[in-house]
């Protein structure tokens, strides 16, 4: 068999479905929810089954032909990697100084690996969409976000 890019995908879309659906099933519910049309598990578990669905489509539909064949020449790991170290930074960052200056961090983090210096640039790319993630999930979602640790032990709360 040859493998092929959207085989790999297919497989690592299908792992990330089943785990996520499996974690979906985890959510606790109220009491009754179970019986309700709608409830926390609802949307996790469609999407889910939907990521499931496609990640098979693209396995079936994957090209088996020799000239696409998987070739790892032409990619820059290193950045994957330190991609991957700042998202486990941010994860670490978020307990501590809350979602909205970790996001900050994360997405300036970001923007310097992937090649952007200019300072200007970095915050204009990086303030309006952490503030507008921030002021959709706690002022109109009512989404509940922990200022961090160091927000609270300096000021109490």
């Amino acid at each position: 068999m040859t493998l092929t890019k959207d085989h790999i995908g297919g497989l690592v879309f299908l792992c990330l479905s089943v785990a996520y659906g499996y974690y979906a099933g985890q959510i606790p519910m109220f009491p009754g929810d179970e019986f309700e049309p709608f409830h926390a598990q609802t949307l996790p578990n469609a999407l889910a089954w939907a990521g499931g669905l496609l990640s098979i489509a693209l396995l079936v539909t994957a090209r088996r032909d020799r000239q696409h064949r998987l070739s790892l020449g032409g990619y820059d790991f290193q950045l994957v990697a330190y991609l991957l170290v700042l998202v486990v930074i941010f994860a670490i960052a978020l307990e501590w100084v809350g979602f909205l200056l970790s996001t900050l961090i994360f997405l300036i983090g970001g923007y310097w690996l992937l090649g952007v210096r200019q300072i200007k640039t970095l915050l204009i790319a990086s303030v309006p969409f952490a503030a507008g993630i921030w002021f959709v999930l706690s002022q109109l979602l009512e989404i509940y976000l922990a200022p961090g640790r160091l927000f609270t032990m300096i000021f109490g709360g």
